[in-house]
């Protein structure tokens, strides 16, 4: 049997999926299946080194790219995980049989718009795995998947020597501004800490991230923008505890068996994507109900809505004494 999954993007939906990967790759017709994932060129770092894909296919922006590709190959299956356009584009093209993922895109903006949740209480990784359940494939509760090649594992000696044995990992990145904890509170998150913190984010969170740490002082080191994904996830793997927002090191995080404290701002677990079977003294914290949460699907700013601010019980001292707690266990 030859499988084509689909997820084109992001980090934590990419992430999200290797649950079906492995249980299909395992399970599927006894296990004799070839695993062929679709996604975009600029993720293949978090799946080519995935031992349950026989062979990734990547594109820039196009499917059309590699159309001519796909059409040889002669699926049994299309396993769309995405639910867009471009998978749409994928079935059209290739006519074999097809199970979708069911987005819940309407109940979400429903929760955010009207505060009116008809979510089911389902991880997406468990909605993710119901798309494959006609293949007999089911959940074997094994958590997430992400392998890190012995390419990208980062020399600690590249780290101050203050950070090269045990230290916090504190991601300060986020896809949308409603999800990214206020610098002024992880000034003092830090400031609280008798552990050296190390930073965690994009190119894009580097200003930010400069901003802590001169604030700080020697105690935190940015690596904000300085690492590839893979070696931010030697980091993450490294740490003693994982403090993050709702991003994609979050879910790198909970594959990786740490032991994670997630923050949540606009966003909310209800949507099904808190972290998923995470290492034990993990942690979600949330602010108080008066913040008028979810506030958006993604924790965007809405054009109808000024941009998210409410972090009311959210505050450092709370989010240390988690830490403390957990790491003390």
């Amino acid at each position: 049997m030859k499988l084509l999954l689909i997820r084109f993007s992001s980090i934590g939906d990419i992430v999200l999926t290797t649950p079906v990967i492995r249980c299909t790759k395992q399970q599927a017709n006894g296990g004799d299946v070839e695993i062929h994932f679709l996604s975009k060129k600029k993720y293949q770092s978090i799946l080519q080194t995935n031992p349950y894909i026989d062979q990734l296919i990547t594109i820039e922006k196009s499917v059309s790219e590699v159309a001519d590709r796909l059409k040889a190959e002669k699926y049994d299956y299309i396993i769309d995980l995405h639910h867009n356009l471009r998978s749409r584009h994928v079935k059209t093209l290739l006519s074999c049989p097809a199970y979708t993922f069911k987005k819940l895109s309407l109940k979400k903006w429903l929760f955010a718009t009207f505060k009116i949740n008809l979510l089911p209480n389902v991880h997406v990784v468990d909605r993710y795995m119901e798309t494959v359940k006609p293949l007999g494939v089911h959940n074997d509760n094994q958590g997430l998947d992400f392998f890190i090649s012995n390419e990208d594992k980062l020399d600690k000696h590249s780290l101050p020597e203050t950070h090269q044995q045990t230290y916090i990992a504190l991601v300060i990145g986020g896809q949308h501004p409603g999800k990214l904890y206020p610098t002024e509170k992880i000034i003092e998150v830090c400031q609280r800490f008798e552990q050296p913190v190390i930073l965690l984010g994009g190119p894009e969170d580097n200003e930010r991230a400069e901003v802590i740490a001169t604030a700080v002082g020697d105690k935190v080191f940015n690596s904000c923008g300085k690492y590839s994904l893979n070696q931010s996830a030697t980091l993450v793997r490294d740490a003693e505890c994982v403090i993050t927002n709702d991003t994609g090191l979050m879910h790198i995080a909970a594959a990786l068996k740490k032991r994670v404290i997630s923050i949540w701002g606009a966003t909310v677990p209800q949507f099904g994507m808190y972290p998923y079977l995470p290492g034990p003294g993990s942690q979600i914290l949330e602010p108080a109900e008066e913040c008028d949460r979810p506030y958006s699907k993604l924790g965007n700013k809405t054009f109808y809505k000024a941009a998210y601010n409410c972090w009311k019980g959210l505050e450092p001292e709370r989010i240390v004494a988690t830490v403390r707690e957990a790491t003390n266990d």
